[in-house]
């Protein structure tokens, strides 16, 4: 592991973490990890999870001024995606996995380009998920994690991958954590 694969991943880990817990400061600590990301899978020629490092840290300004204003709703609380809008979001992603994937197969050399570019595509929404204070967020990171472990495996990201993996369980955990905190938010007082 290099100290850049080891900043990286620590700084992702907490604001992973943070994420979890519902905390604002989930929001400049992923900042920071997703730019030392970037760097990392330039130099693994994973281009795809580099575009998306980059979405990352502007999609994390954002989320901390959504989430300082007491949340996408302007409540702080979390909140449910209608299935009309979901089922859009998802073709969207699909989409953009295949096209994506296939502009990085004909003209790069990118490893694995539909693989990465599900893990960009479906991250994204996930982010814009996570971003709007939506529950849908977890099973989405559960998705994405379960096709990164492998996929940064086989890059000889081992750390990485280890840590993605722990990051599939931290999304089964925060998943159940969002869902009882809706449930306790929709409870009267």
């Amino acid at each position: 592991m290099t100290l850049l694969e080891g900043a990286a991943n620590t700084l992702a880990t907490l604001s992973i973490l943070l994420a979890g817990r519902n905390s604002v400061h989930t929001w400049w600590t992923g900042m920071a990890g997703c730019s030392l990301f970037a760097v990392l899978f330039w130099q693994t020629r994973l281009y795809a999870d580099v575009l998306l490092q980059v979405f990352f840290v502007v999609a994390s300004i954002v989320g901390w001024w959504h989430w300082s204003r007491r949340g996408a709703e302007g409540d702080g609380n979390v909140h449910r995606t209608g299935a009309s809008a979901l089922a859009w979001m998802t073709l969207a992603a699909a989409i953009a996995t295949v096209g994506y994937g296939t502009l990085l197969h004909r003209f790069t050399d990118a490893y694995a380009p539909f693989a990465d570019s599900f893990v960009l595509a479906a991250s994204v929404l996930a982010q814009l998920l996570l971003m709007r204070r939506r529950i849908e967020t977890w099973p989405v990171w559960l998705l994405v994690n379960t096709v990164a472990v492998p996929l940064y495996a086989s890059r000889g990201l081992t750390v990485t991958a280890v840590l993605y993996a722990a990051y599939w369980v931290n999304a089964l955990v925060a998943w159940r954590h969002w869902v009882r905190l809706s449930r306790t938010e929709a409870s009267p007082a």
